[in-house]
């Protein structure tokens, strides 16, 4: 006879208890049924685990089969209970990655409502590019991607919302004195800096702005630290200027309409964790609460 989970428990739970009437209530067992168990195991075990038949005393040999029984039982319920929690997604690690417009405005409530619903479920987010982006999904090492990304061969994505390009400057611009009759012509001549997003900007007037610039900020918050301390102006989507950026302005253009798309990308949901499918549901269903227009 093989020992079996149960043995152990019903051992423990005389040991616990004192007495085997108490260990069969709180097992839910019959008293009888308890006393047989143990004697099944001392028979596998072959020799008595308690000194007297009333169980109050353990031999030296049951001593320490307890701690082992102990120590084993709570590995078995705490490896239980983390694949319970994994296939209810109440556990797990999300990997994310996301530009840093999104990471910043985007994902701060929602990942606060989601550690609230699954405190334990671990989430790293990292903020990156859009190419950056798409090399951690397509490299396994994310398992969500919120970023303006194509098609990608193997990987799912939707579209999560989209916002208008526009000129960001110092409020105290000339830019900004007129800036409802803004057009790419009145940017020429400015010190513009360029930015990773401006490949996304199509629009034929827009080339001379780029093409005179001669200074290129990749990342968004040394860029609008940049134009904060008066080096020059940008184009950027309304949601990388963060509101509490009272100093800067976001200026709409009127001869353009491109907007830049955000879109939630994925491997296929039969692939991820409970708990990266849920953060999935968690940002989509958010989705409608982004109005950017």
């Amino acid at each position: 006879m093989t020992i079996k989970i149960e043995m152990l428990r019903c051992f423990r739970a005389v040991v616990d208890t004192g007495r085997l009437s108490d260990a069969a209530e709180v097992l839910g067992r019959t008293p009888s049924a308890v006393s047989m168990m143990l004697t099944q195991f001392e028979d596998h075990i072959g020799a008595p685990l308690f000194e007297t038949t009333r169980k109050s005393r353990l031999t030296t040999l049951g001593v320490h089969i307890y701690h082992e029984a102990r120590r084993e039982l709570d590995h078995f319920d705490h490896t239980l209970a983390t694949i319970e929690g994994l296939s209810r997604s109440d556990s797990g690690h999300v990997r994310i990655a996301a530009t840093p417009s999104v990471a910043a405005v985007i994902l701060p409530p929602i990942l606060q409502a989601f550690i609230a619903q699954r405190p334990n479920v671990r989430i790293e987010l990292r903020d990156m590019s859009s190419a950056d982006v798409q090399r951690e999904l397509q490299r396994e090492r994310v398992d969500i991607g919120l970023a303006s990304l194509g098609p990608i061969a193997g990987l799912e994505r939707r579209k999560l919302f989209s916002d208008p390009f526009g000129v960001v400057c110092r409020a105290d611009s000339r830019l900004a004195r007129d800036w409802a009759q803004l057009t790419w012509a009145d940017i020429e001549g400015e010190n513009f800096i360029a930015n990773g997003l401006c490949d996304q900007i199509t629009d034929p007037t827009f080339h001379p702005v780029l093409a005179a610039s001669r200074l290129a900020v990749p990342n968004t918050a040394s860029l609008l630290a940049m134009v904060r301390g008066g080096t020059g102006i940008t184009v950027l989507p309304r949601l990388a200027l963060p509101p509490d950026y009272t100093d800067l302005v976001f200026l709409p253009l009127m001869d353009t309409s491109l907007r830049r798309e955000v879109w939630l990308v994925t491997r296929s949901r039969q692939s991820l964790t409970p708990a990266a499918s849920a953060m999935v549901d968690a940002i989509w269903a958010a989705n409608s609460a982004i109005s950017l227009d």
